[in-house]
């Protein structure tokens, strides 16, 4: 990844999954640098609701510009190239991702309780993108074959955000929720096959009872690996 757009770090325990929180800088910042920030959270907002839409290969710096009503020179001025802008649109998508789905459930109690806030909040976050899209599955099929920076930064995304989810697995195991023998990668594999299968049925198929049949799904993975029910 470019040092324009820091990788998420690993996690571990209830670490966030991005970056750690830069050092406070010691007095103020100038007001051009201030408004400079400010213009491109404005353009990474608009790149990535049109990257849900369309896909990060469908990003242009030409129709970013035309979306902001700002010239082209303006837009590249904030991104070297397009796969600056590219990448930094995963970043922010990570942001938010970590915010929305991994903050609020390591509120709850490490065990059976944190892991069903991590999958409740996954779900939730999915019902919401069916109606645009979501990046990392969108780009899993745009750069499944390609290398480069933008495909390392998606893979290590979803890496980070797998850590984090494997990590409570884990942690339940040894508060006792879940078989002791119990292999967490496959207990991941198989949640994650559900995200994945849910999107499938309900974003391209339009099946109605999709919601419903990924939480039963998640529920019978929980009841399979010895978990009691609450």
């Amino acid at each position: 990844m470019t040092a324009s757009a820091p990788a998420p770090t690993s996690v571990s325990d209830d670490r966030p999954l991005g970056d750690q929180p830069l050092p406070p800088v010691a007095g103020a910042r100038p007001r051009a640098a201030h408004k400079g920030q400010q213009t491109k959270a404005a353009i990474i907002d608009t790149a990535l609701d049109m990257a849900m839409h369309i896909g990060l290969e469908g990003l242009s710096i030409g129709a970013l510009a035309q979306a902001l009503g700002m010239s082209k020179s303006g837009v590249f001025a904030h991104f070297g190239s397009r796969e600056e802008l590219q990448i930094s649109v995963v970043v922010e998508y990570h942001r938010r991702f970590e915010h929305e789905v991994f903050f609020t459930a390591i509120r709850q109690p490490r065990g059976l309780p944190r892991l069903r806030a991590l999958f409740a909040n996954w779900m939730q976050r999915t019902s919401i993108e069916l109606d645009s899209g979501c990046i990392y599955i969108s780009g899993a099929i745009e750069f499944d074959e390609r290398t480069g920076p933008v495909r390392d930064a998606l893979v290590e995304s979803v890496s980070t955000w797998h850590a984090a989810l494997r990590r409570a697995i884990v942690q339940c195991k040894e508060c006792g929720d879940l078989r002791a023998d119990t292999d967490e990668s496959q207990v991941l594999f198989e949640v994650h096959g559900l995200i994945l299968v849910l999107h499938y049925e309900a974003r391209f198929m339009r099946l109605p009872d999709s919601l419903p049949r990924a939480q039963r799904g998640f529920d019978n993975i929980l009841q399979r690996y010895g978990i009691t029910q609450a």
